[in-house]
Parts: structure tokens; C-alpha cells; sequence
């Protein structure tokens, strides 16, 4: 299938809003267990932008704090980050699942050595099922 990037400047900060969609051929499963946030997930297997990710604190079956930790990039001119977000996950009833998150500062996460702390922006994703 193919992928459809839209953007759009922003309203809150000086850049832009991005957004990709497409329509995989899977299951909405399936391409959840690829893509949601989870300690031991399959996102670093295929995401070469995602090193690492783990559970800070969970706060409810749906609401956790998260780390995420990013690769040096650019034959090492960008430094290796780290992210730490609130994250919340559901599923509604029609079966779409859907992650959010936004940048939180939490005690149990203290800025690492050799990580520059990065910040998110609300962000998160959506796999809705189509007929067929």
C-alpha cells in the first residue's frame, strides 16, 4: 500500500504538524503489535530511530510514563536522545486502537549521561479498521 504525508505549520511552536496515513494489508492487530508503545515491543525491531523503550511508572491499565531512547544519527553528529512521556492507550468498541503521548517530567527519570533530553510535542497514532 501506499503512505500519504500531509503537513501543516503549526499553531504552538515554530514548525510543523506532519501526519501519515495509509491502509496496510493486515489485520488492525497485527499492525497494532508493530507500532504500539511497549516495553519489548516489536517498534525496535523495525524502527531503526527507536533504540530502546521502557515503563517509568504505569498509572492505570491505559496510562503510563515512558522512556524512549533514540540512536546517534549522522555518523554521530546528532546525539543520542531520550524522551519521557505520558502515554495513554485504548481501543474503542468499532476496534480502533489508538497511542498519545506528550513530554512529562518525572521524578524516576532524571536526565541520563550520553542522552540528550529531547521534548514531544502531543503526538500519538491511530489504526483504525477499514471494511475488507
Amino acid at each position: 500500500g501506499e503512505v500519504a504525508v500531509s503537513w501543516r505549520p503549526s499553531s504552538e511552536f515554530a514548525g510543523n504538524l506532519y501526519k501519515g496515513e495509509g491502509i496496510l494489508p493486515a489485520s488492525p492487530q497485527s499492525v497494532w503489535e508493530c507500532i504500539k508503545p511497549v516495553a519489548g515491543g516489536l517498534r525496535t525491531k523495525w524502527d531503526q530511530n527507536v533504540k530502546d523503550f521502557e515503563v517509568i511508572e504505569v498509572i492505570s491499565d491505559t496510562v503510563s510514563i515512558c522512556r524512549t531512547t533514540t540512536p546517534s544519527a549522522c555518523m554521530r553528529i546528532i546525539s543520542p536522545r531520550e524522551f519521557v512521556d505520558v502515554v495513554v492507550m485504548k481501543q474503542y468498541e468499532d476496534g480502533t486502537m489508538q497511542s498519545a503521548a506528550t513530554n512529562v517530567e518525572h521524578a524516576l527519570c532524571p536526565p541520563q549521561p550520553n542522552f540528550v533530553r529531547g521534548f514531544n510535542y502531543p503526538c500519538g497514532c491511530f489504526c483504525i479498521p477499514v471494511p475488507g
